[in-house]
């Protein structure tokens, strides 16, 4: 079909550009060929493209503010925000672009203020010599017809693991154990594939950091020992659960952290005492500030993988202040304020938790089910 695009920003110039649909056979043959010269834009949502996607493909979102200004022309850094893949773009290097919604047959079934459509249109601003097809009939379409190119979520599994209020053998026997078996069942959850969240019996336990491939972790307390520091790489944020706490100040420094040890090829993991507000805390800060996505979509999909996050009211007020000022980075607009306030809903209307994912059968401690919400 044929798209017309008018530009609204300092230009009035009409754009004409065919955008034909590509099947699934055939964006399989492109993703199969010998030479890579195919990006697949993945244009669902932030939790859709989590819990499955084409492999190899770049998820394109965009924030509440992000779309108000969209009038004024997006540019391919909010389409393609990493900056490699942009250069390669720009380049030549991509003989093709594809771009998906969730099962959209052409561009003639996308809504104008569709993430698709924006960034249809942002590439037919700035040409960059690939071919720009829509996949036909979306991601569930090929999904169900090349399920082996799609990452494949795990079902839940139970747990294996005997559990024990005793000090675990692994521990300093020296220091007193920071134990709640309510919360300590299963093991660290994996939030992405280089960070883990979990509880200070967690941290106790070696082999569980051994067999995750822990290089380092984030000490969520004050008074929770740091038990392998011969072994680990640490990170103390000595903040209490309470409504005094400032913990949105250490956001920063845990992001700069984070990404350290990902940049190394390590891999982290953040605890507090029971894994339930301290530490999700911190994890949450993490995926909006690098995910672009606001409080609400990074709480549902933290909770997915640990269901009995709760972060304290004072921690929820300072990550949406933490939203504001990430969305308003990623937007230069000084109207930023959070998306999640007004119009009558709260965001702290979470939808309610799906399964946790299940890792392989010999780790069937690390992802749990658990239901119970004390408080940490």
């Amino acid at each position: 079909m044929y798209l017309d695009l008018t530009l609204l920003s300092r230009c009035t110039t009409m754009v004409i550009m065919e955008v034909p649909t590509i099947d699934c056979a055939s964006l399989r043959g492109l993703l199969e060929g010998d030479v890579p010269g195919c990006l697949v834009l993945d244009c669902r949502s932030f939790l859709s493209f989590n819990s499955s996607h084409i492999s190899g493909s770049t998820n394109v979102r965009f924030s509440t503010i992000v779309r108000r200004r969209a009038r004024g022309g997006l540019g391919l850094e909010h389409i393609v925000p990493n900056e490699d893949t942009r250069s390669r773009l720009l380049s030549g290097e991509y003989e093709s672009v594809v771009l998906l919604d969730d099962r959209s047959s052409d561009l003639g079934q996308v809504k104008k203020d569709a993430t698709l459509m924006l960034a249809v249109t942002a590439l037919c601003r700035n040409p960059c010599g690939a071919s720009v097809f829509i996949l036909k009939g979306g991601f569930d379409s090929f999904s169900s017809e090349h399920p082996e190119m799609c990452t494949k979520p795990s079902p839940p599994q139970g747990l294996s693991l005997s559990l024990s209020s005793r000090q675990p053998e692994s521990a300093d026997p020296s220091s007193s154990p920071c134990n709640t078996p309510l919360y300590d069942q299963g093991g660290p959850v994996e939030i992405l594939p280089f960070l883990y969240l979990g509880s200070a019996y967690h941290a106790s336990r070696k082999d569980m950091l051994d067999m995750l491939g822990i290089t380092a972790l984030i000490n969520v307390s004050a008074n929770c020992p740091n038990h392998f520091e011969g072994s680990f790489l640490y990170k103390s944020i000595p903040v209490e659960d309470n409504h005094k706490a400032d913990i949105s100040s250490w956001f920063n420094e845990a992001n700069e952290f984070i990404d350290s040890v990902r940049n190394k090829g390590g891999r982290v993991f953040v605890h507090c005492q029971a894994g339930i507000s301290r530490s999700a805390t911190i994890c949450l800060a993490y995926l909006m500030r690098t995910n672009r996505v606001k409080l609400d979509e990074a709480f549902e999909f933290v909770k997915q993988r640990r269901s009995i996050i709760s972060p304290n009211f004072s921690f929820m007020g300072q990550l949406l202040q933490f939203e504001s000022q990430v969305l308003a980075s990623s937007t230069c607009s000084s109207e930023a304020g959070s998306p999640a306030i007004g119009g009558g809903s709260s965001v702290f209307n979470f939808p309610v938790s799906i399964p946790v994912r299940a890792s392989t059968a010999q780790r069937s401690f690390l992802h749990s089910p658990i239901t119970t919400s004390p408080s940490c």
